[in-house]
Formats: structure tokens, sequence, C-alpha cells
């Protein structure tokens, strides 16, 4: 795959749900390494892109590409197997594990050993639950939580909480990431910590990220590019400022021009 092949491709896909319509024609593409903003008014129809991308929803028109290969029909953890993660809007962990405990959870796709392995073969159970760990602790370390390693994540202040759910993604080894506003809820101080790490995770692992994110000076520094949708329908896609500067954008998300 080169740098001007698509690595996602969402292709006029048309979403409804009974007489609503949340999305309508939906076209673009990420490139690969691309930090791609989707923005809009709420109920624009954002998170019902990105569960469509990921498998949750099942648009009823139109196909979704990744790495050019058609991943329409497939079931959200076939999407998952492929390299593709991603977070929640509202945080979606196991509350009564430890943040270790999660991102172990996390891993499931890439174990191998099952039952049998652990009874008759322990140690080569054992050998690749230490291989796991080891890159488990390689994202607590990049996220910072190491303070929270052993931590009930029930029992946590609800940025940790968001920060154990972007390792949690991370644990999976994507090579798309799909962040459905990773920093809502947030005060100042952990907005700043989390859009640090998602460009270490960009600059470092040459990450492409499809991100939904509300606070508009964050996106204007972070994205390469920006979708706009309002009311299922792309209205702008273009770099931060030429969609701060768009008529459209400004009287459907901005607030009207003066």
């Amino acid at each position: 795959m080169n740098a001007t092949t698509p690595k996602l491709s969402v292709d006029n896909i048309t979403l409804r749900f009974g007489g609503i319509t949340a999305l309508h024609g939906v076209t673009f593409d990420v490139m690969p390494g691309e930090i791609l903003a989707i923005i809009g008014p709420n109920g624009a129809g954002k998170t019902s892109c990105i569960n469509s991308i990921n498998g949750f929803y099942r648009p009823q028109q139109g196909h979704i590409r990744f790495e050019s290969r058609d991943i329409s029909g497939l079931a959200p953890y076939r999407r998952a197997m492929l390299g593709i993660s991603r977070t929640f809007q509202n945080i979606a962990l196991y509350t009564n594990a430890t943040t270790l405990d999660n991102l172990m959870a996390a891993r499931h796709i890439h174990m191998r050993s099952n039952l049998l392995d652990g009874a008759l073969y322990w140690w080569r159970a054992r050998h690749e639950e230490i291989a796991h760990r080891l890159v488990v602790e390689q994202i607590i370390d990049f996220l910072e939580m190491e303070h929270i390693r052993k931590s009930v994540v029930g029992k946590l202040g609800y940025g940790l909480r968001k920060r154990v759910e972007l390792g949690r993604a991370l644990a999976l080894e994507p090579s798309l990431l799909l962040l459905d506003e990773p920093m809502a809820g947030m005060n100042v101080e952990e907005k700043e910590d989390m859009a640090r790490f998602i460009l270490d995770i960009h600059e470092r692992q040459k990450m492409t990220i499809v991100l939904i994110e509300h606070d508009m000076g964050l996106v204007m520094d972070i994205a390469d590019r920006i979708i706009v949708l309002d009311f299922g329908r792309k209205i702008a896609d273009g770099a931060p400022e030429e969609v701060r500067r768009d008529p459209a954008v400004i009287n459907a998300y901005l607030g009207q021009a003066h």
C-alpha cells in the first residue's frame, strides 16, 4: 500500500433508522498517516459515521473499504482483526477490573493459546502471556499510567478512564484508530495531555487517525484535514483554514457570519 492509496474509503454510505436518515450519501477518503477530523453540530451523524466504519452499524447503501478491501459486510471483530480499533463517546471499560486487566483483555485478538495449551503446554501459553504483557506495559509507560496500572478502573477519575480507553484501543495494535470525542468532559489540563498523546501516537507510529471532537481550537491545531457533517450530509472537506472560512460551515456549525 503506497501513500497515494487511501487507507480508508467511505463511498456514498446512507444509513437509516426507520424514517430517520442519519447519513445521506457520505463519501470521503482517509490517506495513510493522516489525522482526519469529523466535526458538525449535535445530531449531524458523526458517531453514526464512526459506528459504520467499525461495523456497529450497517449502512443500507454504499461501501466501506479498508486498505482497498471491501469490509462493508464484516462484523466488528473481523474489522478489529484487520487493524481498526476505536474509543467510545461514552466510556466502555470493564469497571471492576484494573487498568492492566483492561488492556490485557484487548489483546485477545492476538492470542493463539487455548484451554488445551494452558493445560498441556503451560510453558507455551505462559510465554505468549509474557509477550502480550510486554506490549501492555509499553502502552502503560507511553500513556504515563504507571501509577494506576493496578487500580480498579471504576474508581478512577473521568480523565484517567478516558486515557485507559485510549490504551485499550492501542493494545489491539491498530493501523487505523477511530477516536469518538476522546476529550469530551475533560478539564483543560486533561485535554492538553490527551492531545499530546494523540500527536505522539501519530508521529511515533505513523498512525492513521479519524477523530470526532467538539473543541474547535484543538481540532484546528492537530488535524491535517477536516470533514464537516450537517444533518447527515457532508458540507465541507478540506484543510483546517479552508474549513474555518467556509460560509456553509460558519452557518451550520460556528454560527452566522456577520
